[in-house]
């Protein structure tokens, strides 16, 4: 499995299919809005979903952004991971 970025989006693709999506929308000059997190049921249990997270808080980190978790799913991975919380918007 491979993680691509596209146009306000990460996208987990296998075998050249897209098994999970995170989907984040620019706000402002600062931050990001993350809007909504899919892994194909066949697909659940592996993880997908907080590495799509984990790389939505690399790009934040990296462009000194911060992040609005919309998303229930992202949301519930950065409250349970203190160490991806440094880029929640106050």
């Amino acid at each position: 499995m491979k993680i691509e970025k596209g146009d306000n989006q990460f996208s987990a693709m296998e075998d050249g299919q897209e098994i999970g999506v995170i989907t984040y929308a620019p706000s402002g000059e600062n931050h990001y809005v993350v809007e909504h997190t899919k892994v194909q049921q066949q697909a659940e249990g592996r993880g997908i979903g907080q590495q799509l997270v984990e790389k939505v808080v690399e790009l934040a980190r990296h462009e000194n952004k911060t992040i609005d978790p919309q998303c229930p799913f992202a949301a519930s991975v950065i409250d349970k991971n203190p160490e991806l919380q440094d880029v929640l918007a106050k």
